[in-house]
């Protein structure tokens, strides 16, 4: 019976880093050029970030060879600015864009980078672990039209429904 209670519980906490189907994540990833100051530019909507504009992540390493993760976002309701600190690491190889993120203790979710600008990663589209996380990120507040419509292209033949997108205000 501990055997089964004890898979259980490992099912459950590896359980949110798995790849959703029709996402691959990038290959000849490199962390050095991905940490810093990302601009949130459209999300489907989740508890966690409702309500909330002007949101950036910054990404930076942690002494134990993670990633710190920083997500900032501006409520509009409360008229305040919100925090929340995470950590990140790799799921399978430090060259490819698959991590774990946690922001609630020994809890993780996947964190898939599926599109890169690999020249000058000044964008990205990512992936939690299921089709209803999805985020399009870039370094300015805004990303010209041409390269939201190829991430929209990629999301919505991968399974994503990109009509449910909020696109963030960052004015």
């Amino acid at each position: 019976m501990m055997k089964k209670i004890s898979l259980l519980l490992v099912l459950f906490l590896t359980g949110c880093v798995g790849i959703p189907e029709n996402v691959q994540p990038v290959d000849n990833f490199m962390l050095q050029k991905y940490l810093g100051k990302w601009y949130e530019i459209a999300r489907l909507d989740h508890s966690f970030e409702r309500g909330l504009s002007r949101v950036t992540a910054e990404y930076s390493m942690r002494d134990d060879g993670g990633v710190r993760v920083l997500n900032r976002g501006f409520s509009e309701a409360d008229k305040a600015w919100q925090d929340a600190e995470g950590k990140a690491y790799f799921v399978n190889s430090a060259d490819q864009g698959y991590l774990k993120v946690s922001f609630f203790g020994p809890f993780y979710g996947s964190y898939i980078v599926f599109a890169l600008d690999h020249e000058n990663y000044r964008y990205s589209l990512v992936s939690g672990p299921d089709k209803s996380y999805l985020w399009i990120l870039a370094r300015e507040p805004k990303l010209n039209q041409t390269t939201k419509n190829m991430l929209l292209e990629k999301a919505a033949t991968a399974g994503f429904d990109t009509d449910k997108l909020l696109f963030i205000d960052h004015e």
